[in-house]
Order: structure tokens, then sequence, then C-alpha cells
């Protein structure tokens, strides 16, 4: 039996177009799925954990004529952190720098728990999880460079920020779309808040009754 060629490239046509459809679909199960997933994990979190260089700031050092080391800091991130606190959500510091501009920064915003000085930061991690507490699946950390990968891979959820190096970003959980010292801290304290429903007890102080 001969096939109408018309009929056969109209049917050509139509196969394509459904596998692509089927493919869309697919793609846009596994982000809701992966989506799902990286929610559960967040709304288990008691405690964030961040590094400084790179995290909290754009890795950038800066030296003055004297030899002073100075950093930047986005205020934006510096909020978030604060509304994770309001929030009942614990916030710590484990960083390798040791540096009195660190020191100055967190206690401007109210942090009690920071390491300064971590050549490895298990040993920190370790010491921080005693005194809180909590369950591995209760800590989230945001890193960037390779010393934050032996706690990246250990908490529930490990986030790597935009411009962190490869390894980080294949072992992190999650990427921001920030770069560090740019807001990427504050998208993760949002995603927590929004997860565990608490922007309206981080928000209380700042909302007109």
């Amino acid at each position: 039996m001969l096939i109408d060629r018309k009929l056969l490239y109209i049917y050509m046509i139509c196969c394509e177009q459904v596998f692509f459809k089927l493919r869309q679909l697919n793609s846009l199960f596994k982000v809701n799925t992966e989506m799902n997933e990286l929610i559960e994990k967040a709304k288990k979190i008691k405690c964030l954990i961040c590094d400084v260089d790179g995290v909290l700031t754009d890795g950038l050092l800066y030296v003055d004529n004297f030899g002073n080391e100075l950093k930047a800091f986005h205020v934006q991130d510096g909020m978030g952190l604060k509304l994770l606190m309001a929030a009942g959500i614990e916030v710590a510091i484990i960083t390798t720098s040791v540096n009195a501009v660190i020191d100055h920064r967190m206690k401007q915003l109210g942090i009690l728990h920071y390491y300064t000085g971590q050549v490895d930061k298990r040993d920190a991690f370790a010491q921080l999880k005693q005194r809180l507490g909590f369950d591995y699946t209760e800590f989230a950390y945001v890193g960037d460079d390779l010393p934050d990968l032996p706690i990246i891979q250990q908490v529930g959820l490990g986030v790597a920020v935009a411009n962190a190096v490869p390894q980080v970003k294949e072992f992190a959980i999650w990427q921001t779309e920030q770069t560090g010292g740019r807001g990427a801290v504050r998208e993760v304290c949002e995603l927590i808040l929004n997860a565990q429903n608490k922007q309206e007890i981080a928000l209380t102080r700042y909302l007109i009754s």
C-alpha cells in the first residue's frame, strides 16, 4: 500500500511535537520534584552557618597603606540574618580568617556563634553542634571554596553561592543566583523563612499593625 508523502510528513511532525512536549513535561516534573525536596530540607533548618570571605563578602581583600585588611559586607545579607534570628533560627559563622572587622560585624548583627581562624572547619562545626544539640539535618551551610566542603557534605542543606568553585557547586544541594557579598546569603535566609512560614514573625517589627 502506498503511503501519501504529505500525510507521512504531517505524522512525523506531530510525533516530533509530542516528543518535545513530553520532554518539557519531564523537565518540569524534575524541577518541581527538586524544588519540593529543597523546601522539605529548608523546613528542618534550625541553624544557618555562613563562611565570610566569598560568602558574606565578595571575596576581594582590600588593604590600606598601613597593611590593614578591610572587608565589605552587604546590608541586605545582614538584614536577612537578623530576620532569621528574629524568627528563632540560630545563625553562626565559621571562617578561616582572623580580622577585627569580622568581630565588629558580628557584634553589629548580634551573632553570638562565630568561629574565626578555623583551618579545619570541622572542629568548629563539632563544637557548635554539641553546643546547640541539633541534628545534622537541622543545619544549613553556605560556602564558596574548598575549606567549606567538609561541612557542606555533612549538613542537611548545603548551599553554594554563585561564585563558588566547581567542587563546592558539585556537592551543594542548592546554588544561589547572587554571588557572595551581593545578596546570596539573603536568598538563603528568604528560602528558609518561606519554607517554614515564618516571614510574618520575622517581619513583625517592620510591619504597621
